[in-house]
């Protein structure tokens, strides 16, 4: 004989989820900028590239291999007076679909007196169905010089992978001398595909990059950077535009292309110019 069991199911364990916080502190020390103070926590990992002199060099890893709905990564930078810092990612940060919740990053970054800091990450790359925030918070000093880019792909092509549901958020704030000089909120989502169709939008381009310079060279730079971008009259995709800023000025371009071959055929030449001496990161060449 046998009998039927009237006892639930067990509940299926939670999903392990991402947590990561990286905290990377560094100053001029001896004639060159030099760690001072690192902490790693969870997924989130630091290494620093031997380097003859400045800018330092920082690479950020999320070991757990990208992220999904639930996950949790941050970073925070700090560079000190007279100090130097450039900072990327080992690889592009890929964002899966989720099941639940959504992925967040967040990025604070420091700047005092007469410091720099090139913040660099590789691109990220948003999956159908995916959810995902990001969050960037910059505090320059008055003299403090910044430039900063956030690139995102949404799908591979050339994997034949295409987003075209979920969610996304990119949320900018950026101040000097205590005063907001930079800030917005690109969002889009549900429907990414026919949102990022839209001339407001991306007008169908599925890779963009945003850069911000801030810097008393950033006029300067203006035209070197709007022939790099191309004329949207004549077939360009991006702009840049300049405003000054107290005795500073801001930088800003964006990028528009079909895929991210053709995003990178522009944005390499374009950080190389608004990078300076500095170029381009060492990890972008591999």
């Amino acid at each position: 004989m046998i009998e039927n069991s009237s006892r639930p199911a067990a509940p299926l364990p939670a999903a392990q989820r991402v947590a990561g916080l990286g905290r990377l502190f560094c100053g001029k020390s001896g004639g060159r900028t030099r760690l001072q103070r690192l902490y790693q926590d969870g997924s989130a990992k630091i290494r620093l590239p031997a380097v003859q002199d400045d800018p330092l060099e920082a690479v950020l890893i999320n070991t757990a291999g990208g992220l999904t709905g639930g996950d949790r990564l941050g970073w925070a930078i700090e560079v000190g007076a007279d100090a130097s810092a450039s900072v990327t990612t080992q690889a592009c940060e890929k964002v899966y679909r989720a099941a639940a919740d959504r992925a967040e990053t967040s990025v604070g970054l420091r700047v005092a007196p007469r410091g720099r800091i090139a913040w660099l990450p590789q691109e990220t790359i948003v999956f159908d169905r995916a959810a995902f925030a990001r969050t960037l918070d910059v505090e320059l000093a008055q003299d403090a010089e910044a430039l900063i880019l956030e690139a995102t792909l949404f799908g591979r092509l050339a994997m034949g992978e295409r987003t075209t549901d979920g969610s996304f958020h990119d949320r900018w704030r950026v101040s000097q001398g205590g005063a907001l000089i930079h800030a917005e909120d690109f969002r889009v989502g549900p429907d990414i595909a026919a949102t990022l169709q839209r001339p407001a939008a991306a007008g169908g381009a599925l890779a963009i990059a945003t850069l911000l310079l801030v810097s008393p060279q950033a006029e300067s730079l203006l035209e070197p950077a709007r022939a790099i971008i191309g004329d949207p009259h004549v077939g360009g995709e991006g702009g840049a535009s300049f405003w000054s800023v107290g005795r500073s000025g801001k930088l800003l371009a964006r990028l528009c292309a079909g895929d991210g071959y053709q995003l990178r055929k522009r944005l390499v030449p374009l950080v190389e110019l608004l990078n300076g001496r500095a170029g381009l990161p060492k990890l972008w060449s591999l």
